[in-house]
């Protein structure tokens, strides 16, 4: 996932800090996906509720994705063109 932001907890601090903690993790996750380090390595990934629905979709296979759109009649003709480099466009 690209820009993650990390988060810190220290294991060590009180419940009334991991509280106040939480709550900036929860703000700071509606903004977009945080790291949570554990000894200074990434330990999880907190998400917003919409962030997590969208990675739960299923995502339909493409010959699905015909098939519904009404494309079964259409021919399609592949055309073998010289392979390109990935910078060209």
């Amino acid at each position: 996932m690209p820009n993650l932001a990390i988060f810190t907890i220290c294991v060590n601090g009180s419940i009334r800090d991991a509280k106040a903690h939480l709550r900036k993790l929860i703000a700071a996750a509606q903004e977009g996906p945080q790291a949570i380090t554990e000894h200074g390595r990434p330990a999880v990934v907190v998400l917003s509720s919409d962030d997590y629905a969208r990675l739960q979709r299923k995502v339909e296979p493409l010959s699905q994705f015909f098939a519904r759109a009404g494309f079964e009649g259409v021919q399609i003709e592949r055309v073998r063109a010289a392979a390109r480099d990935e910078g060209e466009v």
